[in-house]
């Protein structure tokens, strides 16, 4: 065996020892060291469309979210600054001066989405936490949308179950809330594409009353004062859901025309238990509330959030009310 063979025989060999001494070495990624600690009072701000009932569950579920949080060691103080009235430049501006404040999320019902895109835009590009809740700006950069995205599929049902109702023939009308508003503009959609399949049955007015309830019920007076043989109104939001059957109420229709409405407050629930609004629309606004909270906490701890997170909605009767519980 010549010199040469053997130098050769022990340069494999070595290679082979320090080769397996390489690939026997294991690494592991920790990505729990990704995450941050929460170290402050997290403060959070809630900037719903107006001023409303409605948001009333969407405080409570966050209110939930918090006291749970707190249990676990993570501080948050949420703070709610909605325009008194649906006025986008009223909103444009909280929205504004609360980028100032640098919130340690911030969280946004969009009234306008094409004209509240460019704020939240500026939101994020100041480093802030965005998210939106109840109405989304989807072309925006905002981070997560907490809601129901369902809307013109509402409208769908919510139609069918009053032409069901009315015997599919008479005349009915649409309160369409705010033009701007695509949850809004949605279900009227998909009301009228469904009343569109029924052609015994007349759509005689839509009437928007940007979510005023007192405008929603001056509107409903006159629309039972032009149309006294109307059968049926839908109502698209938590504004004219209570308006309209207080309109309806006080006109002595009670029964005789059907109401559906897209929503289900306390004062509805009890309009359904006088048999004035047949059937509601019902929201998760708790969960909507809930998960904003615990979604902007994560961003704080740079967890991954969805994109969206949908919270659905179910159509409610009397009799489910009575099945849960709610009524007696």
């Amino acid at each position: 065996m010549n010199k040469t063979f053997v130098k050769i025989a022990v340069a494999v060999m070595v290679l082979g020892f320090v080769a397996a001494g390489v690939f026997s070495q294991s690494y592991y990624f920790d990505q729990a060291k990704l995450l941050k600690p929460v170290t402050k009072t997290l403060k959070f701000v809630f900037i719903a469309k107006l001023i409303h009932p409605w948001y009333k569950d969407v405080e409570l579920g966050a209110q939930a979210a918090i006291d749970e949080l707190k249990k676990q060691g993570i501080k948050v103080e949420m703070k709610w600054d909605s325009p008194a009235v649906a006025d986008i430049n009223e909103h444009v501006k909280k929205i504004e001066a609360n980028i100032s404040s640098r919130p340690d999320g911030l969280a946004v019902a969009c009234l306008d989405p094409a004209t509240n895109t460019q704020v939240l835009n500026d939101a994020v590009a100041a480093g802030l936490n965005v998210i939106t809740f109840d109405t989304d700006a989807p072309d925006s950069k905002r981070i997560l949308y907490v809601g129901h995205n369902g809307d013109y599929d509402d409208g769908y049902r919510c139609a069918e179950v009053m032409a069901k109702k009315i015997g599919n023939k008479g005349k009915v009308g649409i309160m369409v809330g705010s033009l701007g508003a695509p949850n809004h503009v949605n279900r009227v959609k998909g009301f009228k594409a469904a009343m569109a399949t029924h052609k015994d049955i007349d759509i005689v007015f839509e009437a928007p009353d940007n979510d005023d309830i007192q405008k929603s019920m001056d509107l409903t007076e006159s629309a039972l004062q032009a149309h006294p043989d109307l059968k049926g109104i839908y109502c698209n939001n938590a504004a004219n859901g209570i308006g309209t059957p207080r309109a309806v109420k006080n006109a002595g229709l009670a029964g005789k025309v059907v109401i559906v409405a897209d929503s289900l407050m306390p004062e509805q629930i009890q309009f359904m238990k006088d048999g004035v609004i047949y059937m509601g629309n019902a929201q998760r606004q708790w969960d909507i509330g809930y998960w904003s909270v615990k979604y902007m906490v994560a961003l704080n701890q740079n967890h991954t959030v969805p994109v969206a997170h949908e919270t659905g909605a179910m159509l409610v009767t009397k009799e489910d009310l009575v099945k849960w519980g709610i009524l007696k």
